[in-house]
């Protein structure tokens, strides 16, 4: 067989060759890291959404030295193909696999914890709450953590509050390389791709309710309205609700936005959003789908109360009708729209990439600083967000400007006195 065909079949079974191409991030560390081998000795747990960008994050941390132990952070999520490649090769094994039960993905992370991980890089705190909760002696031997969303920096801070912390952890949701990126574009692009794909029905001139304006509902409603909707949005924040009239989105109390809409999207990272009062005011064929992350937004418990009978019309769409003749769809089961349904391939790995290259620069920095800090919640520098920032605009070519040192002076003069710069 010629090289150039042995390669083509090698590559029909790696399901990451083409996330690799869209990583270019991931791929420059895994060179730079390889040779420094940073993570060399050390089990490093990843918790995330088991598909095919979290594949290349497990390769890079291996890459640079890491033995990585990977689980999901949702049941529902896993690609078995990512799994079963990574998990067939030394120095890496998965917790997961495809379909995995409620029950089946809570015994797989205990059962990773058990392993005892000398980092863990977590998504909705899963992994950190369960070692402090039912593992805290192995808790007590985890070196660093780090923590990717919104839902499970909420958790974080709670535990950061009552002073349980066994360990320091970077707060990686919140740096301007993950919010302004992942939370706004990331969600909102394969959120919108997954309703659109799964329901194949106009969004365009449809009344779009999205319940939450934090980044991910800001990035929800700014491309639903770049697609024609008419944005509504429903918050509990002044603030933010603010924000989103003065962005031009109309502003409403969720009873209100219930009895107009077409399609809800919620992205609070809260509970219990649309509720059994909420759905006995909704429109026959309104459109349900969560873009938070756990499957709590939408109150399923009430919807299957209230039903009558409920089957499935569409592959990841399951209709509720009710006593009255008006039927819901709910998409993905109210799991994560843009992860979970039949068609979900995630947030596009352009922007994903920046997300994970921010947890490996956490993990990287955490493992060399470590010692010097004590347990509990941190912001990630602001010198390691600005890196990544640097490399990703190298990979795309862009030069910026430098600041003068005339610039630099006038920044730090706080009385502007001099007019000689």
């Amino acid at each position: 067989m010629s090289s150039q065909l042995r390669n083509e079949a090698d590559a029909t079974d790696d399901p990451l060759v083409w996330t690799r191409d869209h990583t270019p991030l991931l791929q420059s560390f895994g060179e730079e890291f390889g040779r420094e081998q940073p993570f060399d000795g050390l089990t490093v747990a990843v918790v995330s959404h088991l598909e095919k960008k979290t594949g290349v994050l497990i390769e890079t941390l291996h890459a640079a030295g890491a033995t990585v132990l990977f689980a999901p952070s949702e049941p529902q999520s896993t690609h078995g193909d990512v799994v079963r490649f990574l998990d067939a090769q030394e120095g890496y094994e998965a917790f997961a696999e495809e379909g995995m039960s409620d029950e089946a993905f809570e015994a797989a992370q205990h059962a990773l914890l058990e392993r005892e991980p000398d980092v863990i890089l977590d998504d909705g705190c899963e992994l950190i709450a369960k070692a402090h909760d039912a593992h805290p002696e192995i808790a007590r031997k985890v070196i660093a953590g780090a923590e990717q969303t919104t839902a499970g920096i909420t958790r974080l801070e709670a535990m950061d509050r009552e002073g349980v912390l066994a360990f320091p952890v970077y707060g990686v949701n919140d740096t301007p390389m993950k919010h302004f990126f992942d939370n706004v574009h990331g969600t909102g692009e394969s959120a919108l791709a997954n309703v659109m794909i799964s329901t194949n029905a106009m969004v365009s001139g449809a009344t779009a309710v999205v319940a939450g304006y934090g980044y991910v509902g800001r990035g929800v409603a700014r491309k639903l309205r770049g697609v024609g909707a008419n944005t509504v949005v429903t918050e509990v924040d002044p603030r933010r609700a603010l924000q989103a009239h003065t962005d031009g989105h109309r502003v409403m109390s969720m009873p209100e936005a219930a009895e107009i809409g077409d399609l809800f999207v919620t992205a609070t990272g809260s509970r219990d959003i649309i509720r059994a009062e909420h759905f006995e005011a909704m429109q026959s064929g309104a459109k349900l789908a969560n873009a938070g992350h756990f499957d709590v937004e939408i109150t399923l418990a009430d919807l299957e109360e209230m039903a009558e009978r409920t089957w499935s019309p569409k592959a990841g769409i399951t209709r509720y009708e009710l006593p009255d003749g008006r039927h819901l769809d709910l998409l993905a089961a109210g799991r994560l729209v843009n992860l979970t349904g039949p068609y979900s391939q995630g947030h596009p790995a352009e922007v994903i990439d920046m997300t994970f290259a921010m947890m490996f620069m956490a993990a990287y920095d955490l493992v060399g600083r470590h010692t010097d800090l004590e347990p509990g919640l941190y912001n990630v520098p602001d010198r390691v967000d600005r890196e990544v920032a640097e490399r990703k605009l190298a990979t795309l070519g862009i030069d910026i400007d430098e600041e003068t040192e005339s610039q630099r002076e006038y920044s730090e003069d706080w009385r502007h006195g001099d007019s000689s710069f």
